[in-house]
C-alpha cells in the first residue's frame, strides 16, 4: 500500500525543513512525497533542493493559493492513500503513517482520521490547543463537528467520488470538502484515537486577524450544503473552547510533574 503525502508551501524557509524531515523520517517504507511550492522567494526553494533526490514530485510555480496547490498535488498522486502535511507542521511520531496504513488494511475504510496538537510556533513542545476529534456520526456534522483536516487520510479514489477542493474558498475549502465527504456522501470512516500531527499556531486558518473572514466563508459553505449556517458555525466555534482549556491544564500538569522530578 503506497501512501502519497502532499506538502503545499510558499515562503516557509523557517519551517519547511522540519516538515520535510518529518516525512522522510517515517518508518513506513512506501511513501510518495509531493511538494508543491507557490514560487517562493525567501530561500524555501533552496532548502527543498537539499532533499530533491528524496522528493518524488516537486513543482514550483505561481498559483492561486493553498487549495490550488493541493489540487495540483492530488493530480500527481499515485498512492493508494493520500494525506497532507502543511509546511508549518510535523507528524507526531515516526510510526504515524505505519499506524494509519494498518488501520486502512484492518477496516477497509475510505477515510481515516485522528487527533492533532496545535503548538507554539517558537516551541513545538508547548501545546496551545488539544484537538481530540472523537468518533464520527452523521448528525454531528449539523452541529458543526468536523475532524481536524490535517489528520484526514483517504483512499485516492475518494476524490473521484467527492471531487477536489473548491478553490473559490480561500480558507474554508477543507471544511467544504469534509462536509461533502461526511455529510453529502456515504463514505466509510474509521477513527484512531491518537495524535497524528503537531501544528504550529501560525497557519492561514489559525491567524486571528483572518478569523472573521473564515467565519463568513464557513457560513457560505454551510448554507450551500443546506445546513443552518448560524447554528453550525456557533457549535463549531464553541467546540473549540475545551481544546484550549484542556491544553492549558495539560501544560500545567506537565510543568508540575517536571518540578516534582527535579
Amino acid at each position: 500500500m503506497k501512501i502519497s503525502i502532499i506538502t503545499v508551501c510558499q515562503n516557509r524557509a523557517a519551517t519547511i525543513r522540519d516538515t520535510i524531515e518529518s516525512v522522510l523520517s517515517q518508518d513506513y517504507p512506501n511513501v510518495e512525497y509531493i511538494v508543491i511550492d507557490g514560487a517562493s522567494d525567501d530561500g524555501t526553494q533552496t532548502i527543498i533542493g537539499e532533499y530533491i533526490d528524496r522528493i518524488t514530485h516537486y513543482k514550483s510555480e505561481p498559483d492561486g493559493g493553498i487549495y490550488e496547490g493541493l489540487n495540483k498535488g492530488i493530480g500527481l498522486a499515485t498512492g493508494d492513500i493520500v494525506g497532507l502535511l502543511h509546511s508549518d507542521d510535523i507528524f507526531y511520531a515516526t510510526d504515524t503513517l505505519s499506524r494509519i496504513a494498518k488501520e486502512f488494511e484492518r477496516t477497509g475504510a475510505e477515510l481515516v482520521y485522528g487527533n492533532g496538537l496545535f503548538v507554539r510556533f517558537s516551541n513545538m513542545k508547548i501545546v496551545v490547543r488539544d484537538w481530540i476529534s472523537g468518533a464520527y456520526t452523521h448528525s454531528r456534522i449539523r452541529r458543526g463537528w468536523l475532524p481536524l483536516h490535517t489528520t484526514v487520510f483517504v483512499r485516492r479514489e475518494l476524490f473521484d467520488k467527492v471531487g477536489l477542493y473548491n478553490e473559490k474558498y480561500k480558507i474554508s475549502s477543507d471544511s467544504d470538502w469534509l462536509v461533502r465527504c461526511l455529510y453529502k456522501n456515504s463514505v466509510t470512516v474509521s477513527y484512531i484515537n491518537d495524535y497524528f500531527v503537531r501544528m504550529r499556531m501560525n497557519g492561514v486558518s489559525t491567524s486571528l486577524h483572518l478569523t472573521l473572514y473564515k467565519w463568513i466563508e464557513d457560513m457560505r459553505m454551510y448554507h450551500s450544503h443546506g445546513l443552518n449556517p448560524f447554528l453550525s458555525l456557533f457549535f463549531k466555534v464553541v467546540q473549540k473552547v475545551p481544546q484550549f482549556i484542556y491544553a492549558k491544564v495539560r501544560h500545567k500538569m506537565q510543568n508540575f510533574r517536571q518540578e516534582r522530578q527535579n
